[in-house]
């Protein structure tokens, strides 16, 4: 965006580029009930990095931003898209976020141009980006830019999932076979920490009759049964954390992969296989959702049955919350889950 000025008076002038942008507070159309992705504004600084404002914290003042500064740029930011003012860096600027009137809000950056004498001209260069959240065409644009994808603070660990899977579509040239491929890359990575959570759970699923006995022997006696369960843990050299701790050191893994999978706009309009024609909405006929279920109650037969006869229960409900909630998530994720508990079930299989 080029802005030519021209002082065609008689009397030096110091105008300055003003630039905004407007947005009202409401969701996209396509906002889903089951996830949340951000939507509002965003400022960028390299003395304070990327800033975001949701329209509720504008709305109340608390919208927290560098207000002065000589670099960065300003944006709205909403699932896939994105609007951003470059503006010239090196020049002092003030920037604002506002809520101009009711349920509409705006973003503004203020840059003196200098004097211009009389009879003299200036030129002013900005970018303005409108469009969708590519990273390396926003990385190439403005510092930072890249960063309206905003995967929250696993984004040191999502950054290079991210670059993994654009490397592995480069080569596969198809999304849902790349989102199988890095499932199978993450599950043979994590491969000594699993099998040592499925070992753990095969020894506690030999002694699970030996548990029920010593329930039914000590009846209410809390300390006493307590006291006979870590005498026999000690006896058979039983970790009972042993399948939960590999785990939770996976999560984090696992939960940014999520994120890429949801936040990434390449999904958008990527199709799969056969019925599956956009990786970013849901199944159309919900055949991945089926799968993740039936997935589900195996890998929970495969598992130790819990001796409180309530978390028996709760556990065998899990599948039908979850793969309910995925009828209504993008067809990506689904099939990570699908992809993940079947290799899950594989792995366990083989070990138990």
């Amino acid at each position: 965006m080029r802005h030519d000025l021209a002082n065609v008076g008689s009397a030096p002038v110091t105008p300055a580029l003003y630039l905004q942008l407007e947005r009202d507070g409401n969701d996209p159309a396509d906002t889903s009930s089951f996830y949340h992705t951000f939507t509002g504004f965003a400022v960028y600084s390299e003395q304070d990095k990327f800033q975001k404002s949701t329209f509720s914290d504008i709305e109340k003042k608390k919208a927290n931003y560098i207000k002065q500064a000589d670099n960065g740029w300003i944006a709205v930011v909403q699932h896939y898209f994105a609007t951003a003012w470059v503006p010239p860096q090196g020049k002092p600027r003030s920037n604002e976020v506002l809520e101009v009137q009711k349920n509409l809000y705006a973003a503004r950056t203020i840059e003196a141009v200098g004097e211009i004498a009389p009879g003299a001209a200036a030129r002013v260069d900005s970018h303005l980006w409108v469009g969708p959240q590519d990273q390396k065409a926003m990385a190439a644009l403005a510092p930072g830019l890249e960063l309206v994808v905003d995967y929250g603070w696993l984004t040191i660990i999502a950054k290079p999932l991210f670059t993994l899977m654009t490397w592995l579509h480069s080569i596969l040239g198809n999304w849902g076979w790349t989102i199988v491929a890095l499932t199978v890359l993450i599950k043979a990575l994590f491969y000594p920490l699993a099998a040592a959570s499925y070992r753990s759970m095969a020894r506690m699923k030999q002694v699970a009759p030996r548990l029920q006995a010593l329930k039914e022997k000590y009846g209410d006696d809390k300390q006493k049964l307590n006291a006979a369960m870590m005498e026999m843990y000690r006896t058979e050299k039983i970790n009972p954390l042993g399948g939960c701790l590999p785990m939770v050191v996976q999560i984090p893994v696992f939960i940014s992969l999520y994120w890429v999978l949801l936040a990434s706009v390449e999904m958008r309009g990527a199709p799969w296989i056969l019925w599956v024609h956009d990786l970013s909405i849901r199944d159309p006929f919900f055949i991945l959702p089926a799968i993740m279920m039936a997935t589900m109650f195996l890998q929970i037969k495969l598992n130790p049955t819990p001796p409180d006869p309530v978390q028996a229960k709760v556990m065998m409900i899990m599948p039908l919350v979850f793969g309910g909630m995925m009828f209504f998530f993008p067809a990506g994720l689904v099939l990570y889950w699908c992809v993940n508990n079947t290799l899950s079930i594989a792995q366990q299989w083989s070990i138990t």
